[in-house]
């Protein structure tokens, strides 16, 4: 008999005929009443064993974590907060669990234990609805995209360029660490690697991104990419996904129009979705919140912040009014920031940013027109700013709790602009060739942005650590599973 899901049972419409579910136990109580959930759904169904007539041997090897098929009736619940239960007439152990070993017992657990753990956290409740989530928000990414005629690139993995400039990268190479070839200066010679050159774990898709938007009109990655920054934070991690679209013919107010159509509609969709999930999540974080200092504690409840997204437009400020906004705050008067806002160049922190959308604006915020210093060099150079503060058609979308959560810009289409933008920063014209070419043969205005995924299902799920968000996270000194 085909089992059918506990998702499926839970919303069936007719009673009293022979189901077989499969899954694992949550608990069993009273030698009688089993939980039991297959991943489906957060909720459990209860099956009810005729303990009389099952043998102890049996009834001794349901425990927390072994996995079972039971075949029975579909009856309306006697109990309270459940709609159905099996009657069991047919009870298999899959397979068995100790009960003394086994680490998800039904009792609440740290985070911290919970990522110690991270190869079984996903039988808990909460990490069972993140996943869920974050499997559905990966495909409202591809179907607004879809949906809008754009087209997928699966860019490289493995590359020879550096799109960010900040050299944080992870090598990639064949070489022998015991016998490395030597140049006759002493260098590894990467001629005799396995592609001839040295190579890296990729940061970004978008140099690759925007050589297909230049002849495909619009496209978008959604891939892995990899930072070698020893950043110990609740927001980093080594090795995450990265959203990128990239669209020919667009300007920077293009650019912030399409970014915060594409996160609206992908939380709508969340919600639309993960209605359950998202309530338990909300529950969760309502619980955890308690034991913080008032002043600490979220203004409003999950699924509250996100609605709030949905319904209010992004406010949009020039990095310039907001280094006056924050020059000017309480916080840098008092000297309470951890990076005191003196000047105009300052590059903004997380806590900046943060004040900016929860306290001044107390909405999402898109920061434009970033001091050239600060930025990538394939962002456009805005025309008529004064020496000294040079601006380029940067934007950042600033987000409640987590600061940014998309950067992006208008790319410098202009060839010489480019070239000379490279020569200052010591970046080999020779090495991108290839991306300059998109420069010297139908050049057009273009932009595009990178929103880290991570992020996103952080700011969704409203958990507070980059690491529970994802199902295995890399992180300096962890490659753990």
């Amino acid at each position: 008999m085909r089992h059918t899901k506990v998702k499926d049972l839970l919303n069936s419409t007719t009673t009293l005929h022979e189901v077989n579910a499969k899954g694992w136990v949550r608990t069993f109580r009273n030698n009688q009443f089993i939980a039991l959930n297959d991943g489906s759904t957060i909720n459990n169904i209860q099956c009810v064993v005729d303990f009389e007539n099952t043998p102890d041997e049996t009834l001794r090897r349901i425990t927390t974590g072994a996995a079972v098929s039971v075949t029975g009736t579909l009856v309306e619940s006697k109990g309270a907060g459940q709609k159905f239960e099996i009657q069991v007439t047919k009870l298999e152990i899959l397979g068995d669990s100790d009960a003394e070993k086994f680490p998800m017992q039904p009792k609440k657990h740290s985070l911290e234990f919970l990522r110690e753990n991270a190869h079984l956290r996903v039988r808990t409740n909460a990490f069972g609805a993140i996943m869920r989530v974050r499997s559905v928000l990966s495909f409202a990414v591809h179907s607004y995209f879809q949906e809008k005629g754009f087209v997928y690139v699966n860019t490289p993995i493995i590359t020879g360029s550096d799109a960010e400039g900040a050299g944080e990268m992870f090598k990639v190479t064949a070489l022998s660490f015991d016998n490395t070839p030597r140049t006759e200066d002493g260098k590894v010679n990467y001629k005799e690697d396995f592609f001839g050159k040295e190579t890296n774990l990729t940061v970004s898709g978008q140099l690759e991104g925007e050589t297909f938007a230049m002849a495909l009109g619009q496209i978008y990655t959604f891939g892995p990419t990899f930072r070698a920054e020893n950043s110990n934070t609740s927001r980093h991690l080594a090795e995450f996904w990265m959203i990128e679209p990239e669209v020919a013919f667009n300007d920077l107010n293009d650019n912030m129009d399409l970014a915060e159509d594409f996160i609206q509609y992908v939380i709508k969709y969340a919600l639309d979705k993960c209605s359950e999930d998202l309530k338990f999540l909300e529950g969760r974080l309502l619980e955890e919140e308690k034991s913080k200092p008032q002043a600490e504690r979220s203004e409003m409840a999950l699924l509250d912040k996100l609605n709030f997204v949905l319904e209010n437009n992004f406010k949009r400020v020039s990095y310039t009014e907001a280094i006056d906004i924050l020059r000017d705050s309480t916080p840098n008067k008092k000297k309470k920031f951890n990076y005191i806002i003196n000047e105009w160049g300052a590059d903004l922190q997380s806590e900046h940013e943060r004040y900016l959308v929860e306290k001044h604006f107390k909405c999402p915020v898109i920061l434009f027109d970033y001091p050239a210093n600060i930025k990538a060099f394939y962002m456009r150079l805005n025309d008529n700013t004064e020496p000294g503060r040079e601006t380029v058609r940067a934007m950042d979308i600033l987000f409640p709790g987590i600061g940014e959560i998309v950067g992006g810009s208008q790319r410098e289409e202009r060839f010489d602009v480019l070239v000379e933008k490279m020569k200052a920063l010591g970046i080999d014209e020779e090495e991108l060739w290839w991306y300059l070419d998109t420069r010297r043969f139908g050049s057009a205005v273009h932009s595009g942005f990178g929103l880290g995924f991570e992020r996103l299902v952080l700011f969704v799920t409203g958990m507070t650590n980059i690491r529970d968000v994802i199902p295995f996270p890399r992180t300096p000194m962890n490659a753990e599973f």
